[in-house]
């Protein structure tokens, strides 16, 4: 879900358990509808796209498509400000007893966003690029033309001919913040600068008609007329010939050089200055809770030895006599585990996977979403430090959920942990919870398009543990492959807080996962690599699932033969994407209100 993290980027900041609550109790008539306030909220989306209008494209609006603000420019930055504090001081006008158990839900969802997005705005922000999650990254895959930046019509090009120009100038607003981060040593680890080079090299030293941002004009609309081809080819070649490629050659240069030269040698944030301050702030934002590093570190520890013992009975099933570590060495070379010749194979695979635990959906969900799905392999220019990953279709779902994998050498392409990727990247994980949300005509705007990760990776986790159910996990190694991908979350409580908040190095880090996973060395360097450049997400998963299995454990046990899964999954994804806080709240209301006295 990395898209909505870069999209959400502006979405930092910190609150407590307290704060989150609804207040439901002192709603008098749970079925009022408050005017006043459906229209603050209507006016806190619409208000929000116009500030960043790269999620209004992502989302179908087309009404922002031609512009890209500076994100970050000191007034972009000011203009933010006041619009998070204007609608917090909106929203607590509101008497609580005025509004329904939905408003009020809306409420404090709202609020968390305000204050959440100022905590974060109060962090001054030095390394907008990285090689996982920045600018660069997005505006690559929309000009690939394939992605949510449409290019159907003669004004589509336009638009996006008009956003390039504004990139130009984010380009260089990028190299300025990295300038002043290194005068307040505030810079990316060497190793991260290292990944991000051949990045910008892939469009500084390409030439025009193999340039990826040229792509459009290689893929005309068949009915454009000859003219308005001739017009818009010569607007291309200009804005990517004079505009682009220059400013990707500068950024690199410096990068390469004097940025490099600077960058830190340490791989946790506390590397930087008043960078345990702003872990805590990340730990807060991607758990959505007040734990600690501390605690969250203790977590990880009990839960990999609890999968250990797990892995080591699979081990035992499918009769290999070495030690757990030499098992996953043989998982990771087992050339039965890695048939496909053609990429097209892998994604037929995951088709297959899709095809064969539909039958069985039904008897676990009691909605399924209509926006349609495809699998599809990653584009080639990021597909070398990509994972695996789902792209939402848009809110109107005329665009379908994309579900990328990234097939950089297909003949090592290992399948023993497909059946939960899909799971967990699909169905019935974020496409449905996504689309389910987009879909939902009982939740505000503004509510269908946010996302807090340990929600939405809580989840997505947590329906890998479904697989049984679902007719999957039959063969041992695809269940092993489903306790490899739990303990590659758990092992990131372990790593991610490591990192970051105990000092521990990229190699400990990489070592301590080649201990405790199958993954091989070259997946586990990029994903030690990812919890360097964006602290805290990674922690998400694990969290957001034991939450959220927590609270099914808590249902069947209070409500006894009267729990029914497909309820329980209903009344978590009818919410839409909240705070854990706020999830917990909801679900123990309907616990209590459905146990038998």
């Amino acid at each position: 879900m990395k898209k909505l993290i870069i999209l959400l980027a502006l979405t930092t900041g910190l609150d407590t358990q307290a704060q989150l609550t609804t207040n439901a109790e002192v709603s008098t008539n749970p079925t009022i509808h408050n005017i006043g306030f459906m229209t603050l909220l209507a006016h806190y989306y619409d208000d929000g796209l116009k500030l960043n209008p790269l999620a209004a494209t992502f989302q179908g609006n087309v009404k922002y498509n031609d512009t890209l603000p500076n994100f970050l420019s000191d007034s972009y930055k000011k203009e933010v400000v006041n619009y998070y504090q204007n609608y917090l001081e909106k929203a607590e006008k509101f008497d609580n007893a005025q509004l329904s158990e939905s408003e009020l839900m809306s409420k404090a969802i709202l609020k968390w966003e305000c204050e959440v997005n100022l905590e974060g705005l109060a962090f001054e922000q030095y390394t907008p690029i990285d090689q996982m999650w920045s600018m660069n990254l997005m505006m690559g895959q929309l000009a690939g033309g394939t992605s949510a930046q449409p290019f159907k019509t003669t004004d589509d090009y336009m638009n996006w001919s008009k956003r390039l120009e504004d990139y130009e100038v984010w380009l260089h607003s990028a190299k300025s913040k990295m300038q002043a981060g290194i005068k307040t040593k505030n810079v990316l680890p060497k190793s991260l600068i290292q990944k991000v080079l051949p990045q910008l090299a892939s469009v500084a030293n390409t030439e025009l008609a193999d340039n990826l941002f040229y792509s459009p004009i290689k893929n005309f609309p068949a009915n454009f007329s000859d003219s308005d081809k001739l017009r818009l080819t010569k607007v291309y070649t200009d804005v990517i010939n004079y505009k682009i490629i220059p400013a990707y050659k500068e950024l690199h240069d410096f990068m390469a050089t004097e940025y490099l030269n600077a960058g830190r040698a340490s791989s946790g944030i506390q590397g930087i200055p008043n960078g345990d301050a702003y872990y805590a702030h990340q730990i807060k934002l991607y758990t959505t809770t007040n734990m600690t590093a501390a605690e969250i570190h203790e977590i990880g520890l009990k839960e990999v030895a609890r999968i250990s013992a797990e892995m080591e009975a699979v081990k035992k099933q499918v009769g290999f006599n070495g030690n757990l570590k030499e098992f996953f060495t043989e998982v990771r070379n087992k050339k039965e585990l890695m048939p496909f010749t053609e990429p097209q194979q892998v994604v037929d695979n995951f088709n297959a996977i899709h095809k064969k635990m539909m039958p069985k959906v039904n008897a676990l969900f009691s909605k399924q979403p209509k926006t349609p799905f495809e699998v599809r392999r990653t584009e080639a220019f990021r597909e070398a430090s990509a994972s695996a990953e789902y792209n939402p279709g848009s809110l109107d779902g005329t665009r379908p959920g994309i579900f990328y994998v990234p097939i950089p050498d297909v003949t090592s392409y290992n399948t023993y942990s497909d059946e939960d990727l899909f799971l967990h990247e699909a169905i019935p994980g974020h496409h449905f919870q996504i689309s389910l949300t987009q879909e939902n005509e009982k939740l505000p705007e503004f509510r269908k398009s946010l996302w807090y990760s340990a929600y939405g990776e809580g989840w997505a986790l947590y329906t890998e543990s479904l697989g049984k159910e679902l007719g999957l996990y039959t063969d041992p190694y695809q269940y092993f492959g489903m306790l490899g991908a739990e303990m590659h979350r758990a092992v990131r409580l372990v790593v991610d807080t490591g990192l970051h908040s105990k000092g521990w190095s990229r190699e400990k880090a990489i070592q301590y996962s080649l201990d405790n996973e199958a993954e091989s060395e070259a997946s586990i360097t990029a994903e030690i690599e990812r919890y360097m450049a964006n602290p805290g997400q990674a922690l998400s998963y694990k969290i957001g699932q034991l939450k959220i299995m927590e609270l099914r454990a808590k249902a069947k046990a209070n409500l006894g033969d009267d729990f029914d899964i497909k309820v329980f999954h209903e009344k978590v994804l009818e919410l839409g994407c909240v705070p854990l806080a706020l999830l917990e709240e909801q679900i123990m209301n309907w616990i209590n209100t459905n146990t038998k006295a």
